[in-house]
């Protein structure tokens, strides 16, 4: 069996197409070699294991590296310092057989095994303290600790007390040896692990290891990298793709999240080829086989999306934030000392815009999904007199969506039902309700998007994919002519980087005596469909 794109476990090269990390392995190294104790925390299945994996193999002719793994840690293990550190050494001494290590002296490996068998009375941390200073000791290079799944751990007292132990062999490092460096694993920043365990209100920021050294290094795939990974692919199934293409609308798409960027390709290259619409790789392997991947991913299910969900609800701040940045366009500055900021930064939901220093979310697949979620909850808790749509057929011809049709009916719609309503509540509701409607429509066979992040909660312009075509709404609420051309220039653009010649612009006017309908305009050679309701 050839290579595959791999969406579980760690990546392998012989076994995987993988995006060349080389790089990044580079950067890690350094810090490693200048001795730093750190944390590689990042979101759910961002690379950090195969990160490990990779980085124990780059470091193996300079360092002994004991890698080690709290995944399958039970509860009991944590029970108290005696069945910590007999796990611990445990799992030191199976290290201890990988062949790269036989350079550990013998009666290191003897002493670990007496201390493991050693009764309730004789194992501690001072134990184990002394035991690693032998170690690093007599070892023939520096060592270098790693444990992978830290999150495991988190929530109990005694791995913090060994987090303290960890701590202060660092600060000794002066007068006695220890580990070269300790890099620790996981979604929870160590300064968040007790996170895990907040109760009610409370907000725990409890960090014994406090000597850990930022770390900074980008995980994330370049358009390069994944064209990279593209090209290795393209050279065995010579699917006539285009690479940079490709590998830039999935950069755009993921962010270059790394577990997103394999399920689009592994979609591409698995699931969608032998379809009517995309019969063999050569057709796959286009932008409207992209597409088509982008929707097949966002209205599955999968552990990313549902431990995302999971994190939401189980954080009500979280949920409020998310939820109002992408349907009230709310604006918040970015401040990783702020609670729900550092929690949705940490996870990988959201990230930081450079251009404003606001939160956006991460990605257009976690905004796709998010989407879904926010407006399928809505429907059920009936927040919104949503009519349900008749004949939804009608918005589609040969297979291509009518927008200018899904406007006008929404346009009538809203005239109707919401005419009376205040304004306060129309000006917080309106994007939603026609998130709603667009949502009715396009379900299960288009997806849309944010365009762009803007930094005032007076517009939010929308990029709905269909059928691998794309059109471009901007929302709108009326604030004067002059903000208005600002609006049709800023649409222009949008037109222009996308390769579109027709856009449309929903105007929400609160004004009394205002002119409502639909009139199209050219500006700068683009049409614009403007309705004004």
């Amino acid at each position: 069996m050839g290579k595959y794109f791999n969406i579980t476990g760690v990546c392998i090269p012989d076994l995987h197409y993988m995006v060349n990390i080389d790089g990044r392995l580079a950067e890690i190294k350094r810090m490693v070699d200048r001795g730093d104790y750190f944390v590689i925390n990042r979101g759910r299945q961002y690379g950090k294991t195969t990160t490990l994996h990779s980085l124990r193999q780059a470091l193996t002719s300079d360092y002994f590296v004991l890698m080690l793994s709290f995944e399958a840690i039970t509860e009991k293990v944590f029970e108290n310092e005696n069945t910590f550190c007999r796990r611990f050494l445990l799992m030191l001494h199976t290290t201890f057989q990988h062949e790269e290590l036989g350079g550990i002296p013998l009666y290191i490996r003897e002493e670990c095994e007496k201390l493991i068998d050693t009764g309730e009375s004789g194992l501690d941390f001072w134990v184990l303290d002394e035991f690693i200073t032998r170690l690093c000791k007599e070892s023939g290079k520096p060592v270098v600790l790693m444990i992978d799944e830290v999150d495991s751990a988190g929530n109990h007292q005694v791995f913090l007390s060994f987090l303290a132990l960890l701590r202060k062999k660092f600060l000794e490092r002066s007068t006695l040896v220890t580990f070269q460096s300790v890099i620790l694993a996981g979604v929870y920043d160590i300064k968040n692990l007790k996170l895990k365990i907040r109760k009610d209100d409370e907000r725990h920021y409890n960090s014994p290891w406090n000597i850990a050294a930022k770390f900074n290094v980008d995980m994330r795939f370049s358009a390069d990298g994944i064209a990279g990974m593209l090209e290795e692919y393209e050279k065995k199934n010579q699917t006539g793709m285009l690479t940079n293409e490709i590998s830039g609308l999935i950069r755009d798409y993921t962010s270059g999240y790394p577990v997103l960027v394999s399920m689009i390709c592994k979609i591409m290259d698995e699931d969608i080829p032998g379809s009517e619409l995309f019969p063999d790789l050569c057709s796959a392997w286009t932008k409207e086989g992209f597409f088509e991947a982008i929707r097949l991913l966002v209205n599955d299910t999968n552990l990313l999306f549902d431990d995302m969900i999971k994190k939401i609800l189980e954080y009500p701040e979280l949920y409020t934030m998310l939820h109002d940045i992408l349907f009230l366009n709310q604006k918040y500055s970015f401040n990783i000392n702020t609670f729900e900021i550092n929690l949705g930064f940490m996870f990988g939901f959201i990230d930081k815009n450079s251009k404003n220093n606001a939160v956006v979310i991460a990605n257009r697949i976690f905004e796709m999904m998010l989407n879904m979620f926010f407006l399928s909850e809505a429907e059920f808790k009936k927040t919104t007199d949503l009519t349900r749509l008749k004949n939804i057929n009608q918005f589609t011809k040969n297979g291509y969506l009518n927008m200018d049709l899904v406007i006008k009916k929404f346009a009538e719609y809203y005239t109707e039902v919401y005419r009376d309503n205040d304004q306060s509540f129309l000006e917080k509701n309106g994007c939603k309700i026609f998130l709603m409607h667009l949502k009715q429509i396009i379900n299960g066979t288009g997806n849309y998007y944010r365009e762009a992040q803007t930094f005032d909660n007076t517009q939010m312009d929308i990029v709905v994919d269909y059928m691998g075509k794309q059109h471009v709404i901007e929302l709108k609420i009326w604030r004067g002519a002059a903000y208005h051309e600002d609006g049709e220039s800023q649409i222009c653009h949008y037109l222009d980087k996308l390769k579109l010649d027709k856009g449309y612009m929903l105007i929400f006017n609160y004004n009394k005596g205002k002119t409502t309908g639909t009139k199209l305009k050219d500006v700068n050679g683009k049409i614009i469909s403007e309705t004004m309701i």
